[in-house]
């Protein structure tokens, strides 16, 4: 008998795939979350879309920009970049609509020539809003206000430290010298110049100078150079010291004595135990004399001076003035002594002038 074979029926095979499948399923768990759009979606494609809306139009641009335009106003410090150095100023970028600009005279609290010795493009830094957006959106920034906030936060700080500084004179006039310190203008009247220059010589000098007033709301900033030297010769110095001065000035209420380069007051009732109507009746100008030390006042950088307290017998400073300058250490002896028995008895040391 003859077999005629046949072909494997067609649901056999689908039959067998399928098992495979579910096999496979079964180990990989393959099950497609909800949320997957399938391929035929309508939001997945093009088609059907108005075309008006394809892209990102100016008024999504602009309402992308106001989210992000910070609200910049004046007197605020915000961070920027520079990116164009011009003839009259800066570009620079802060993040807002439009490129922020500084003028070339707020670049620094210093004089500038050219931009290019205090900035360059990339440099990241602080600005100062100096004003409102203009009518081109532009707001105009100033690194100088900041330098200059900050010198004065510095200054009353070393006015607070009762600092000794060191500054350059730049210019004179009749009232005294100018110089800089961290960047402000500075004067020191001339009665707080201490010096034998006159003070057209003192263009280029260094000078220590101690505060006398700091007041950022008037712009005042003094000195004194006075002061200064005093402090420096207080701290070699004390009450009761016999020193050689020179006399550089006479007033009616009194003489200026220069000892070892600061001024001393050696004031009329201070020169003799007798009545003085003058000092010029009894010192001369570049008279070289022996003076005593009866106070230090390092605030006000004042040394009180007495030729009284070296008198021998009352009255020698105007009968016999070589006596005082001969015994002047055995007088200033007793007057020490004097001194350290006021001290044990609670009473007050010296004497102090006003």
């Amino acid at each position: 008998m003859t077999v005629t074979p046949t072909s494997p029926s067609p649901d056999v095979g689908v039959l067998d795939a399928e098992a495979a499948l579910n096999e496979a399923d079964a180990d990989f768990d393959l099950e497609i979350p909800e949320e997957v759009p399938s391929a035929d979606a309508s939001s997945s494609r093009g088609a059907g879309r108005d075309s008006d809306g394809v892209g990102f139009t100016l008024e999504d641009f602009a309402s992308l920009l106001s989210k992000y335009d910070y609200n910049f106003k004046p007197g605020d410090v915000v961070n920027g970049t520079v990116f164009a150095l011009e003839s009259k100023g800066a570009m620079i970028d802060i993040g807002a609509k439009t490129a922020a600009f500084m003028p070339l005279q707020e670049v620094s609290i210093n004089r500038v020539e050219h931009l290019s010795d205090v900035l360059e493009p990339g440099e990241v830094r602080e600005f100062f809003i100096l004003s409102e957006e203009n009518e081109d959106g532009q707001l105009t920034l100033s690194i100088r206000r900041i330098e200059y906030q900050r010198a004065w936060e510095r200054v009353r700080q070393l006015q607070k430290e009762d600092a000794t500084i060191y500054s350059e004179v730049f210019a004179t006039n009749r009232g005294g010298a100018l110089v800089r310190v961290e960047g402000l203008r500075g004067f020191i009247p001339g009665s707080h110049i201490s010096t034998r220059k006159a003070k057209e010589e003192l263009v280029a000098d260094f000078l220590p100078l101690k505060f006398l007033e700091v007041d950022e709301e008037r712009n005042r900033l003094v000195l004194s150079h006075r002061r200064a030297l005093v402090e420096r010769k207080m701290n070699r110095l004390e009450v009761g010291e016999v020193v050689l001065g020179t006399v550089r000035g006479i007033k009616p209420y009194g003489a200026f004595i220069d000892i070892g380069g600061v001024s001393g007051l050696l004031h009329i009732s201070e020169i003799s135990h007798e009545h003085i109507e003058t000092p010029h009746t009894v010192l001369n100008v570049n008279d070289q004399m022996k003076v005593m030390i009866i106070d230090l006042d390092a605030e006000r950088g004042r040394i009180s001076l007495s030729t009284k307290a070296l008198e021998p017998e009352p009255g020698d400073m105007l009968t016999d003035p070589q006596k005082v300058f001969d015994k002047a250490e055995e007088m200033a002896a007793r007057y020490k002594q004097m001194l350290l028995e006021q001290a044990e008895e609670g009473e007050p040391l010296g004497v102090t002038l006003d």
